[in-house]
C-alpha cells in the first residue's frame, strides 16, 4: 500500500473511496519516553506509530484501495500528560 502526502498521484487518474484513519493515545511515561528517545538516537521501530499506520492501511485494503493520498498527521492533548496522534488520508483506487 503506497502512501502519498499529495492530493493526487502524478500521472495517474484516481477514484476516491473514503477517508481512512488510525489513532493512538499516549500517556507520559518517563521510562517509555526515555526508551523512545534512545531509539531516535540509535534507531529502531516505535511500535505505537507502526500500529497506527497499519490500522489505516488495513481499512484501506478492506475497501480495495491501491493507495492512500493526502496523508496527514495530527496531534492533540487529551488530558495533562496524554496526547492523541492521528493519521488520516483518502483511500483511492488507481485507474
Amino acid at each position: 500500500m503506497k502512501l502519498y502526502t499529495t492530493d493526487f498521484i502524478s500521472g495517474k487518474e484516481i477514484e476516491t473511496l473514503q477517508m481512512v484513519k488510525g489513532s493512538v493515545v499516549f500517556s507520559k511515561n518517563v521510562v517509555r519516553d526515555l526508551f523512545a528517545g534512545i531509539k531516535t538516537l540509535v534507531g529502531g521501530e516505535i511500535a505505537g506509530y507502526t500500529e497506527m499506520l497499519n490500522d489505516a492501511r488495513r481499512i484501506a485494503t478492506a475497501l480495495g484501495a491501491d493507495a492512500i493520498v493526502a496523508v496527514r498527521f495530527m496531534t492533540s492533548s487529551v488530558m495533562a500528560g496524554a496526547s492523541e496522534i492521528i493519521v488520516y488520508g483518502t483511500a483511492v483506487k488507481v485507474k
